[in-house]
């Protein structure tokens, strides 16, 4: 049976370079946001109910979301973030245990589920043998993500504030990567002591 590793860590923190260290490596990487992203994308799975249950303010004309306006009323409104996560999460669940079977049916020794949410969900912890946790510290991720993405830094704060606190990932952690002042060449290395926990 292949190993089943969760991974997550805080916007910025470095996660999507650990998953493509971790496929390079060969595990089979099923990645909840981008699943969560195509659900949301023109077209996507989501969409129909999405603009029933919020409005068609909430769609664009390509119909996709509209992803500026809907982060903003989420971060005003925690109720429509429920409301939001109750229509995205079935269809990511479904697509990405849909991959996990193609996974375990292609021999893969070890699985990661790149899952953003995972402490907050509460539902991922009995799914997966093991937590892989990408640390750094809340500077750190501020200046990575207003780096990357032109976000003012008091956005990013709300959207760090918004998630589930660092303290509380490290306690669902069986393994952390600190990924504070690491070279691309350092934090490979440890990817790598990971993935040979993992069977790879």
């Amino acid at each position: 049976m292949a190993t089943r590793v969760g991974l997550t860590g805080g916007i910025g923190s470095g996660k999507s370079t650990v998953l493509a260290m971790l496929a390079r490596l060969g595990a089979a990487a099923i990645d909840a946001d981008a699943i969560s992203r195509s659900t949301t994308a023109q077209g996507g799975a989501a969409i129909a109910e999405i603009e029933k249950t919020f409005g068609p303010d909430f769609i664009t004309h390509e119909r996709a979301l509209d992803r500026e306006r809907m982060r903003a009323h989420v971060y005003a409104n925690p109720h429509a973030r429920k409301q939001l996560e109750a229509i995205v999460h079935p269809h990511v669940g479904a697509e990405s245990e849909r991959q996990f079977a193609a996974a375990l049916a292609a021999g893969a020794k070890c699985i990661v589920f790149d899952v953003p949410l995972l402490v907050e969900s509460g539902r991922w912890r009995s799914r997966v043998d093991r937590v892989l946790v990408v640390d750094c510290s809340a500077d750190t991720q501020v200046a990575r993500v207003v780096q990357r993405s032109g976000l003012a830094e008091a956005d990013v704060r709300s959207i760090i504030a918004a998630q589930a606190a660092r303290e509380e990932r490290l306690a669902a952690a069986d393994i952390v990567i600190c990924n504070d002042g690491l070279t691309l060449g350092q934090l490979e290395a440890e990817v790598r002591q990971a993935a040979q926990s993992f069977g790879l």
